[in-house]
């Protein structure tokens, strides 16, 4: 069975790592067990990086912290070379990156908690899913 690639938005990165309790924690503590793909590129791991950087709580994650979570992202996940840059596209430009390496992986998801950022790539037909809604998919459940 073919699992599903997906691009994680930096917004659910950052809650998963200042709550335990969410369902970005728990995405991320299955990122591993083959239920899904993730795609990144070197502009999303330096956003992420950067994020995580300024707003987690630097007595509680250290920077080596930081830097080997970013390390096991780079691992884990599957790695896009951008070639063709889909800029401006989305309403926020900020967002293009994204969209980017969800074109190049052939992903049809984007997890967000902005859904609303990613409206435009409906008409490419990819979705936005809100972490709840990604792992109840995954688990069979409807959108």
């Amino acid at each position: 069975m073919k699992v599903p690639i997906i691009v994680i938005d930096t917004n659910v990165i950052l809650s998963a790592l200042k709550s335990r309790n969410g369902r970005s924690n728990q995405l991320l503590r299955i990122i591993d067990t083959g239920k899904f793909d993730f795609a990144i590129s070197v502009p999303l791991i330096l956003e992420y990086e950067s994020v995580l950087k300024k707003h987690l709580d630097r007595s509680y994650y250290l920077e080596k912290d930081i830097d080997d979570f970013i390390d096991y992202l780079c691992y884990i996940g599957k790695k896009i070379k951008l070639f063709y840059l889909w800029r401006p596209y989305l309403k926020d430009p900020h967002d293009d990156h994204i969209l980017e390496v969800e074109i190049h992986s052939n992903s049809k998801v984007i997890v967000t908690y902005n859904k609303k950022d990613f409206k435009e790539a409906e008409d490419l037909g990819i979705c936005s899913l809100t972490p709840a809604e990604f792992i109840n998919k995954i688990n069979g459940g409807e959108k």
